[in-house]
């Protein structure tokens, strides 16, 4: 029986190389499936205001912006990038199995931000040792990729049963567990060597002045993709805490969480296809719009099956957009400055991502679920950058058939 592509043993990669760093990829995943949703659930349990619990989750966010890149040029400079892994993973359980001596505001400000700046690179570290093997080995990404949604919907649907058993005290240990993952993760990497080219959060510091990536077109679009993405902000902090008042069960709340991560991976499955059919700019503009009407309905107070189906919009508010900027930037920045469109894109979703969980801890704790009003007027700024792009972008450029440019 001949193994999927992608898990094929290829003649000079690392033995198993595929498995390995789909496994690798899963741990990081088990970690955000239980922090994203619930750890908003632990801060209220210390009685933390909605204010302070937007503080919490925004200020990491901000920190690694800033650190990610530094632990990219690291990652690059040193012989193996596995090894910030494992330092990363430690750290990180050390922080982790910190919290578990703190309850009040400003403890865990210091402690969860410190976590957010050593975790911050583990993510986009193993996404550039797979695309190494892309590169070098023809893997392929989506297979290896997969296995990671997978992880955060296993992760919240555990962490959602727990919690119904457990409540938040379930948090901090389930935390703990996934980072001890992380180390385990760090030590089966594929060992690659050096990379031939930068790591994309480590290439942003690079970037040379006359670049294809300083074009206004690809400027307005990264800008107004990232505002979408950046949208997502109080659904992250604080549907868990709404959706448990609304009385749905910890089962339930991952349930939803998963649905819009299931979502996401069929989107990615028919990804090639809707490419071939549909115009990049198209899909972008379809993506942004979709995210204005989500969090106009959010507020909307609905039954399971209705918010079931609005997190199922997350295929256009999140992957839709997604794949098609990335592939918009294939056919608009050139090759060798590749990794630095990738860190330009992870900066601005940063910056507004932590702005927009900052000040969704005002709305909520203001005016509660209608704050998501205010989402709506994020994710449309996003839409009104990503039409200015396309009236930007050259009307002539030269497409191959079904670019879908």
């Amino acid at each position: 029986m001949t193994p999927p592509s992608g898990f094929r043993v290829t003649t000079g990669a690392p033995p198993f190389f595929a498995v390995r760093i789909a496994l690798v990829f899963c741990a990081p995943m088990m970690v955000n499936g239980i922090a994203l949703p619930f750890f908003p659930v632990w801060l209220e349990t210390l009685s933390l205001t909605d204010f302070q619990i937007g503080i919490v989750l925004a200020v990491p966010l901000f920190v690694r912006v800033f650190t990610a890149p530094v632990a990219g040029v690291i990652a690059d400079r040193i012989g193996e990038r596995s090894v910030v892994l494992l330092w990363s993973g430690l750290l990180s359980l050390l922080t982790a199995l910190a919290l578990f001596a703190t309850g009040s505001f400003w403890p865990i400000l210091l402690l969860y931000t410190l976590q957010g700046a050593v975790y911050s690179p583990y993510v986009p570290i193993t996404e550039a040792i797979m695309l190494s093997g892309v590169r070098r080995w023809n893997f392929d990404y989506g297979r290896m990729r997969l296995w990671g949604s997978l992880a955060f919907i296993v992760a919240t649907m555990a962490g959602g049963w727990l919690a119904g058993l457990y409540g938040g005290a379930m948090v901090l240990p389930a935390m703990a567990v996934a980072f001890v993952l992380t180390v385990v993760g760090a030590l089966i990497a594929p060992k690659i060597g050096k990379p031939r080219r930068p790591s994309p959060i480590a290439a942003i510091a690079t970037m040379p002045t006359k670049s294809t990536l300083r074009q206004s077109d690809v400027q307005l679009m990264l800008i107004g993709v990232s505002l979408v993405n950046a949208s997502h902000a109080m659904l992250f902090a604080f549907s868990a805490i709404y959706w448990q008042k609304m009385g749905f069960s910890g089962v339930d709340v991952g349930i939803l969480w998963s649905a819009g991560v299931m979502a996401e991976v069929v989107f990615f499955l028919l990804a090639v296809q809707l490419r071939r059919r549909f115009n990049l700019w198209s899909m972008m503009i379809v993506g942004a719009s979709v995210a204005v009407v989500r969090w106009i309905i959010f507020p909307m107070e609905m039954s399971f099956a209705g918010y079931f189906a609005l997190q199922c919009l997350h295929a256009f508010t999140y992957a839709l957009i997604h794949m098609s900027a990335q592939s918009r930037l294939v056919q608009r920045v050139a090759e060798e400055q590749e990794a630095a469109a990738q860190g330009l894109y992870f900066f601005y979703t940063g910056i507004f991502t932590a702005l927009a969980t900052f000040v969704s801890g005002y709305a909520f704790s203001w005016y509660g679920v209608q704050g998501f009003y205010l989402m709506s007027l994020v994710a449309a700024a996003g839409l009104i950058c990503v039409v200015a792009g396309r009236l930007l972008a050259p009307s002539a450029q030269p497409q191959s058939a079904g670019s879908g440019g």
